[in-house]
């Protein structure tokens, strides 16, 4: 019945609802349940009903509000499904003890509203002709719900909600090869070393060979951003991945337009806010031309070109460029040839019918592995996901 459903908010959920009542749940009591919801998933209403009442419902005087706030919630009659709970007691007027069943409760001052279910909040129809319960359908998350909103149209407090969905979303990180060795039973060269150190206890008789592999390290990834006054709609939105790269990443982050500006240091402060206003003002040409061929290999001649050397170059811009297209050519095959991979994100991209007939673009097109459309932030996840995949 819940497939999908996140069920500790579900739990919680319900136990709001049944506060509202009277019926006093506790933490105890929600953990309890969310561990029944997931040793013994519900096949059906009634199993639910069961795992819900013996998880949350403490005394009897619990049972009548509970079953009310379950009928409500689930469009069905609670106390169908146990309707001996609450028989009346016995008379003292006539103290017979056959008493017939007190009448079922009726609901009708509950709003039936359901449960803020998180992740399926809304309540469809089953197949026709079925009379199962209602599946819920699933609700993307605030962030989720903005993630495929044009950049023009987010706030800054969205943004930043954004900027930290992105953070969350890099789950594993590419490795690179390196030079230095590590003991390890899976690698296949001897370690000459450590075997010998070894049989400094059996009488210098190597009894059993170490092995060694390589050790992986995370793969450099250096980022460009297009401040220029064409990209003035996905400036500050590409500042917040270039805070997520900077952080999460260890990258080095440039922004330019005119010139080169180097903002690893500001981007990687501890607060978000802090962080792009320190950005936003360290960069002194913001919204003006753009000249990517005289950064990029302002870049490579400077001393943090080095970091490029086997690094994955990302260049965030729409490929307006005010150097001759022949310049950005040759400023891309150095980069090409120097980098371990080109990904170049385009907001126009993702335009129906896109095709790179910008100079610029059409320049660097052949010394890019990707060009991906980065218009939102559910185009900027996709790019995370690249990066993981490189």
């Amino acid at each position: 019945m819940l497939a999908g459903v996140d069920r500790a908010a579900f739990a919680a959920a319900l136990a709001v609802r049944l506060r509202r009542h009277g019926v006093p749940v506790g933490f105890t009591g929600v953990e309890d349940f969310t561990r029944a919801l997931t040793i013994a998933p519900p096949g059906s209403l009634s199993e639910l009903y069961w795992a819900a009442r013996i998880s949350l419902v403490r005394r009897q005087s619990e049972i009548e509000p509970f079953d009310e706030v379950f009928a409500a919630v689930f469009h069905a009659v609670g106390p169908a499904f146990d309707p001996h709970a609450r028989r009346r007691p016995l008379s003292p007027a006539n103290g017979t003890a056959d008493e017939a069943s007190a009448p079922l409760p009726t609901v009708s001052h509950y709003d039936p509203g359901g449960l803020p279910w998180m992740t399926l909040p809304t309540v469809v129809a089953t197949a026709e002709g079925s009379d199962g319960p209602a599946v819920p359908e699933r609700l993307p998350s605030d962030a989720e719900g903005l993630a495929d909103v044009p950049f023009e149209q987010l706030g800054d407090q969205e943004c930043e909600l954004l900027g930290a969905w992105l953070a969350a979303t890099v789950a594993a990180w590419p490795v690179r090869r390196s030079r230095r060795l590590a003991v390890s039973s899976r690698g296949r060269a001897i370690a000459v070393r450590a075997t010998l150190a070894r049989a400094r206890r059996t009488g210098w008789e190597p009894l059993r060979l170490a092995r060694q592999r390589p050790v992986d390290r995370p793969r450099r990834v250096v980022m460009l951003c297009d401040v220029s006054q064409s990209m003035q709609a996905q400036a500050s939105a590409y500042l917040h991945l270039m805070r997520v790269l900077a952080v999460v990443a260890d990258a080095e982050v440039f922004a330019f337009a005119t010139t080169l500006t180097r903002l690893t240091p500001v981007l990687a402060h501890r607060s978000t806010t802090a962080a792009i206003e320190l950005a936003s003002e360290r960069v002194s040409d913001r919204f003006g031309g753009t000249r990517i061929a005289t950064n990029v290999r302002a870049l490579l001649a400077s001393h943090h070109g080095a970091k490029v050397r086997g690094a994955i170059v990302l260049i965030g811009s729409d490929g307006w460029d005010a150097d001759p297209p022949q310049e950005l050519a040759a400023a891309m095959a150095r980069l090409r040839r120097r980098a371990h991979r080109v990904i170049w994100m385009n907001p126009r991209a993702a335009a129906p019918g896109f095709e790179p007939r910008v100079a610029g673009m059409a320049a660097a097109l052949p010394y890019c592995d990707l060009l991906l459309p980065a218009d939102t932030f559910g185009s900027l996840r996709t790019v995370l996901t690249e990066l993981t995949r490189a």
